[in-house]
């Protein structure tokens, strides 16, 4: 913050601002942010926001505002790719071995015990920092072709 502010970049420092006052704000509810995925999910959350208002803003051919939209787009995914999570691979290497051994056991191979089985407790990803909007779509695929 005191890097932008010392360069005056004012949309990096608006962008932190923000997620500084929406941290602080979850911080006082009955689930504050507790790790790294959390916060993903408020910048993933911040830039559809931020690319909604901006075609909007394109939709009422205010330049101005949409490319001010846009710039914070591009902090806030600046931002998420330095969060680091679990790869793709890994997920799909864990997600076919928990529908191999559910096939193997004759377990009923749904969306929700694949799901349950893969982060739930002793999954194969639990505790792992991996976002399971992303699980769900991959499991959902899986099983479709399959």
């Amino acid at each position: 913050m005191k890097a932008a502010m010392k360069a005056k970049d004012t949309n990096r420092l608006n962008v932190l601002r923000g997620i500084l006052a929406e941290t602080t704000n979850a911080s006082k509810t009955s689930t504050p942010f507790k790790t790294d995925i959390q916060l993903l999910s408020l910048l993933k959350k911040r830039v559809a926001a931020s690319k909604a208002a901006a075609q909007e803003f394109g939709a009422a051919r205010r330049d101005d505002l949409k490319n001010k939209e846009e710039a914070q787009v591009a902090v806030l995914e600046e931002y998420a790719s330095k969060v680091k999570t679990v790869g793709t691979d890994e997920v799909l290497e864990a997600i076919a071995k928990v529908v191999r051994e559910m096939r193997t056991d004759g377990v009923s191979v749904n969306t929700g015990s694949v799901l349950k089985a893969v982060i739930g407790a002793g999954g194969a990803l639990d505790g792992k920092p991996v976002e399971k909007a992303e699980v769900a779509r991959i499991v959902k695929r899986m099983l479709q072709l399959q």
